[in-house]
């Protein structure tokens, strides 16, 4: 009986185990399961003919969903889904070519290779690890009694569907990997790389000492540069579009929503009075606490509802900048921190320091004569941020404003007009407002306003409409008379993860290269929301015009005519050393010689990175001899190799075998990627998402 408990206590993981890894290698067939939706189209996507359900593809996403919550104990977010229906994609249009390949090599794996792998002398790690005890051992008898139990019998079909995939994709490998092979060369060079230590000392004549000022050039450099590098300038095809985004952000419904959830708390708390710490646990989405808060922490409404309030008196729904908050007040502590609540005109826009003096000067003869001072603000301040709010910057305390200002502002008394005082930004025109070193001792309720389900539909709702008038009735045409704001994207290629101006979305980058000028789209998926846009422009592969990148290309070319000046000094350097690199501070103060201290071919030399031009030459030169200048990444050298160890023949016959396994290894990896890449490039793929999720 302890042992069935025990056996049934592992079911759950077990289950869960095989499903989580199955999802990586789950078997694709063809379904016809999307009846229920009721539209023409019953395929997430179609690669080659070969056709992906809604079902299969959910069923996917549901697995790695399910996956997330056991490893992380929470809900993903909504950007974290949409991340995973990215990676089942590419997951599936994977498999489904891998598959394809399986079929053209006609590989089977039969039930008894299944079935050896799963009885064998060392079954996988992802069935063995839940029959490991404390001491690593592996209970084979609980192993084979889980096996057989009728309640995994799911789980064991999961199971013999995975090692399935495994053993066919082992197969494949082995058929498409034959031909890949490491040379002797190969693994020698690697173990050079690793484990010869070399040090070296060097002069280096550095292309940041020369000033940009000290080099002269001419249209003809620069026309000589971009015809020599000239593929620098190429453009491969490219797309604007024209788009209005339909943000995702929440409705008044949702705010008034929370107000209302915390409008019914508040009536709870008004009736128990004694219970508020309860409340919070249930209700709000802060964790309890009692806080002793400065005026900071508060925005204007909510602080001009605590100064009027008397402790015990609860406050709310009020906005605040954690969201919607009911406070239960408890008291005013004072402190020794004081703070201060001022408004300014900031005037530095006048051309120079006395005209800036001046005209702030007019300005405080106004404000002393009772003009209004936000309509001066408005009118006059250099500081945009506050001039919105009247100049108003809140309050501060000492160490967070420019030195002249915080003593102005704290010196100053509330309600006066300060004479202009001068800082590093210009001349400030102040009026303090309030000084306080109170803090407000509160608990709190906090309700975060978040997007519904509901208002996220509408969002789509509205962006599915607008394509369907756009594309009847014209993009703009429409976009005016809905009242829509559209924005534009500079030009963008195939290869762009992310389009300008909008976003990463791989499948609007797709659906841009593979429609005409005019087009107008379904709505799209963005970080900020959807957006429906509209392509307008359509260049062909082409070189950039030298007009165009004449002045960028200047810092190029400047820095190309330094290396030329560089080499010239190097060499005239080199001829006076007379072969000894100590020499050299007698020759040019100025220079001197470095130190690289130990390092390998593969590792990074301490105050140069990875210079290869250097560590190339520090491997071929001879040890103690002084080597002509060569150019490297941050300028020219001149060095001498101190010492290089040599090549050690048994430490290499020890590794030669693990670095050859890792050499072989990345060439498969890479091998695999390129041809899995090059396969979807010559596929023809049908991408049906947007059918299915917003």
């Amino acid at each position: 009986m302890p042992m069935m408990a025990k056996m049934r206590s592992l079911a759950p993981a077990f289950i869960i185990t095989v499903g989580a890894l199955f999802v990586l290698f789950m078997v694709i067939s063809d379904s016809n399961v999307l009846e229920a939706i009721g539209g023409p189209v019953k395929y997430v996507a179609k690669v080659n003919g070969r056709e992906i359900t809604f079902q299969e593809f959910q069923n996917a996403l549901d697995r790695q969903i399910e996956n997330y919550k056991q490893q992380n104990k929470q809900d993903p977010t909504d950007e974290q889904i949409e991340q995973f229906r990215e990676q089942v994609w590419e997951s599936l249009i994977n498999q489904a070519l891998i598959e394809e390949l399986i079929e053209k090599f006609n590989l089977v794996v039969s039930d008894q290779e299944v079935k050896d792998v799963i009885l064998g002398e060392n079954p996988p790690d992802f069935l063995k690890q839940n029959f490991i005890d404390s001491l690593g051992n592996f209970n084979r008898q609980l192993y084979e009694q889980a096996l057989f139990d009728p309640q995994n019998k799911q789980a064991l079909i999961q199971a013999e569907e995975f090692v399935r995939q495994s053993r066919l994709t082992q197969k494949l490998q082995s058929i498409l990997l034959a031909s890949i092979n490491v040379g002797e060369d190969e693994v020698r060079r690697r173990y050079i790389d690793q484990f010869t230590n070399i040090e070296a000392d060097y002069i280096l004549f550095d292309v940041n000492s020369i000033p940009d000022t000290e080099i002269k050039i001419t249209d003809q450099d620069l026309k000589n540069y971009y015809e020599k590098n000239l593929n620098l300038y190429k453009q491969p095809p490219q797309r604007k579009l024209k788009f209005v985004l339909f943000p995702n952000v929440a409705s008044i419904d949702d705010t008034i929503s929370v107000i209302k959830n915390l409008e019914n708390v508040l009536r709870k708390a008004k009736e128990d009075t004694s219970d508020f710490k309860g409340l919070v646990e249930i209700y709000s989405e802060l964790p309890y606490s009692r806080d002793t808060l400065n005026v900071q922490s508060f925005n204007s409404e909510s602080l001009e509802l605590i100064k009027k309030a008397k402790p015990g008196d609860l406050i709310g729904p009020v906005a605040t900048p954690q969201g919607y908050t009911i406070f239960k007040y408890f008291g005013t502590v004072t402190t020794d921190q004081q703070f201060v609540r001022a408004s300014h005109i900031l005037i530095n826009q006048f051309g120079s320091d006395q005209k800036n003096l001046e005209e702030a000067n007019k300005i405080y003869e106004r404000l002393i004569k009772g003009e209004d001072f936000a309509k001066l603000v408005a009118q006059y301040s250099a500081d945009p941020g506050s001039a919105k709010n009247g100049g108003d910057l809140n309050y501060f305390s000492k160490g967070m404003m420019v030195k002249e200002f915080e003593e102005a502002c704290f010196k100053g008394k509330i309600n006066e007009i300060q004479k202009p005082i001068k800082s590093s930004f210009g001349y400030h025109i102040i009026k303090v407002t309030d000084k306080t070193n109170n803090k407000y001792i509160v608990e709190r309720i906090v309700n975060q306003v978040k997007q519904s389900a509901t208002t996220r539909d509408k969002i789509f709702n509205s962006a599915n409409d607008f394509s369907y008038l756009a594309n009847k009735n014209g993009f703009e045409k429409e976009a005016k008379m809905m009242n829509y704001e559209i924005k534009e994207t500079p030009l963008f290629s195939e290869e762009s993860i992310s389009v300008p101006a909008i976003g990463p979305n791989k499948r609007l980058v797709k659906w841009s290269f593979e429609n005409s000028v005019g087009t107008v789209s379904q709505p799209f998926k963005v970080p900020m929301g959807y957006v429906v846009v509209k392509i307008v422009e359509a260049t062909k592969e082409r070189f950039t015009p030298f007009d165009e990148v004449k002045e960028a290309m200047k810092p190029a070319v400047i820095r190309e005519k330094k290396f030329e000046k560089l080499e010239k000094t190097a060499k005239d350097v080199f001829k006076k050393l007379n072969g000894n690199i100590t020499n050299i501070s007698s020759i040019r103060p100025d220079l001197v010689v470095n130190n690289t201290g130990s390092f390998t071919p593969n590792g990074f030399i301490p105050n140069l990175g990875r210079d290869y031009l250097f560590i190339n030459r520090a491997l071929e030169s001879e040890v103690g001899k002084l080597i002509e200048p060569f150019k490297g990444m941050r300028g020219w050298y001149i060095m001498v190799v101190k010492s290089r160890s040599p090549f050690d023949k048994d430490n290499y016959l020890t590794q030669s075998r693990s670095l050859r396994e890792q050499i072989l290894n990345e060439k498969k990896s890479r091998f695999f990627n390129e041809l899995l890449t090059r396969l979807k490039d010559e596929a023809e793929i049908v991408d049906n998402r947007h059918l299915f999720f917003n």
